[in-house]
């Protein structure tokens, strides 16, 4: 990416990592459209902004995002690099042999078909461009999963998989793929984040991840996640699982407690 020239739409862009991601590109200069559920959030956040771009969009909704994808392009036909940020992160109690189906199809409907949906209708416009990039947000937790939150583990997971075939096939294309995978964040994804010392500051995790995306890498990774995404190289899965997953778990090397309750960024 360079922060400096790109047109770039952020999913997910009012609230937590995806507006503190628009707000950092925007003052480097890069053109930033963000999109979300929430028109007001959206517009706060361009207001604070001048210059920055706002549409509304549920990436829950699959007729919602072809005209959002058209849309978008006629308004920014420069537009060459998308972050698929928006997801929901909910938990999950297993342990009664009763499963929430809707509630499932809502967590898979929003993290993986959303990206995927999203990806296939901007996919043609930024093969057009000289230079594109498609950024998928996975997480620490596609690595080695929370088991509180069974499916948007799995999900995540899934975005994993998906962005290593897909930047493989495209290999050959004006179109880079980078997956972007944050550990626990202060945020509001799921209640308590934000308040909990354990959770890597916003701040430190958006200069860390702007630095690597400007460095090129396939694969952004800020040191705070490679706890849990270099677990089974360095041959600890099994202790890492262990210990997230422990009654007192943690989803961070600084040992943050299993969260409960759920949110949506976007």
């Amino acid at each position: 990416m360079d922060t400096t020239k790109d047109t770039v739409l952020i999913t997910g862009g009012g609230s937590g990592i995806g507006r503190a991601f628009a707000e950092a590109l925007h003052a480097k200069g890069a053109k930033v459209i963000i999109a979300g559920r929430r028109r007001e959030a959206l517009a706060e956040v361009a207001a604070a902004h001048p210059g920055m771009a706002f549409a509304v969009l549920d990436v829950g909704d699959a007729a919602a995002i072809t005209a959002f994808a058209a849309q978008v392009i006629a308004d920014h036909p420069d537009l060459n690099v998308v972050v698929n940020n928006a997801g929901i992160m909910k938990s999950e109690d297993l342990s009664q042999g009763v499963i929430d189906l809707a509630l499932v199809e809502d967590i898979v409907t929003t993290n993986l078909l959303g990206t995927i949906r999203l990806t296939a209708a901007l996919l043609p416009h930024l093969m057009t461009r000289p230079s594109a990039t498609v950024v998928t947000v996975s997480s620490g937790l596609a690595f080695v999963p929370l088991a509180v939150t069974p499916t948007y583990c799995a999900t995540k997971a899934a975005i994993h998989s998906w962005s290593q075939s897909l930047r493989h096939q495209l290999k050959d294309t004006s179109v880079r793929v980078v997956e972007w995978a944050p550990p626990a964040v202060a945020t509001e994804v799921m209640p308590g984040h934000a308040q909990d010392p354990r959770s890597m500051p916003l701040a430190d995790f958006t200069s860390e991840s702007v630095a690597l995306f400007e460095a090129g890498h396939d694969e952004v990774l800020v040191e705070r996640v490679k706890f849990l995404s270099e677990a089974e190289a360095r041959g600890d899965y099994d202790a890492v699982f262990a210990r997230m997953n422990a009654p007192n778990g943690v989803h961070s090397p600084g040992g943050a407690p299993a969260p409960s309750g759920a949110d949506r960024q976007g």
